[in-house]
């Protein structure tokens, strides 16, 4: 029986070869979203590690910020790059849950983010939503969750201005974009809390601080933000 279940994969491997989603060489049985190699070799910023990072820098002066981390650096053409334009672009949503869990690693012994209660993932326009299926923040916030154990809400926080690409906008361009794009629909499930905001990539923080911007309206009592990759 299980030369037979082997027989099946194997041959279900010719017919649908299981990639690496970092580098794009075949996986081996054992592994999973990413292999050995790319996992070991993955660009971790550490951000976790230290409240004053280059991430948190960017709010600074701008919107009270209690933590900010991102999990790894993204450079052009680098794994990172790769792993979320498959997240993002070709449905490979376990990606999401696998970044999700590592920053979840990452933050369970850092003290800073200890007392979260709420787990927001920055809200796709609806419309983006239907074309694209799925939104990549809720699965990094999914896995997230899953090490955590804390709650995910994603009714209360919606975008509701479809905006255009922000790629090639300056940061004050970036900002100005998105004002008033955001809204929060439910104030007392934010009222008190701790809430963690996640995000999947980070270049200029625009996006992050418009979102930061609309919840600290609602007496938020600290906001954090975490973020599966950062741009430098």
């Amino acid at each position: 029986m299980w030369s037979m279940f082997n027989l099946f994969y194997d041959l279900a491997g010719l017919l649908f070869p299981r990639l690496c989603n970092a580098c794009g060489e075949p996986l081996l049985k054992a592994e999973r979203v990413i292999c050995l190699k790319c996992a070991r070799d993955l660009p971790y910023t550490d951000f976790h590690l230290f409240v004053d990072n280059p991430l948190a820098r960017q709010f600074w002066g701008k919107v009270p910020i209690h933590g900010a981390t991102a999990l790894l650096y993204f450079n052009k053409g680098g794994k990172t790059q790769k792993m979320i334009h498959n997240l993002k672009y070709r449905q490979q949503t376990e990606i999401g849950l696998f970044l999700g869990r590592k920053i979840a690693e990452h933050l369970l012994n850092t003290e800073h983010y200890q007392d979260i209660d709420l787990i927001i993932p920055v809200p796709l326009h609806p419309r983006k939503m239907r074309t694209r299926g799925y939104n990549q923040s809720q699965f990094l916030a999914e896995g997230i969750a899953e090490i955590l154990g804390i709650q995910i809400n994603n009714k209360t926080f919606i975008r509701k201005t479809a905006t255009q690409s922000q790629t090639k906008k300056d940061r004050y361009t970036r900002f100005q974009n998105l004002q008033h794009t955001f809204k929060v629909v439910d104030k007392d499930a934010l009222q008190g809390k701790h809430i963690l905001l996640v995000d999947d990539v980070v270049t200029t923080g625009a996006t992050l601080e418009s979102c930061a911007t609309e919840l600290q309206k609602y007496s938020v009592k600290k906001l954090s933000i975490a973020a599966a990759a950062y741009v430098r």
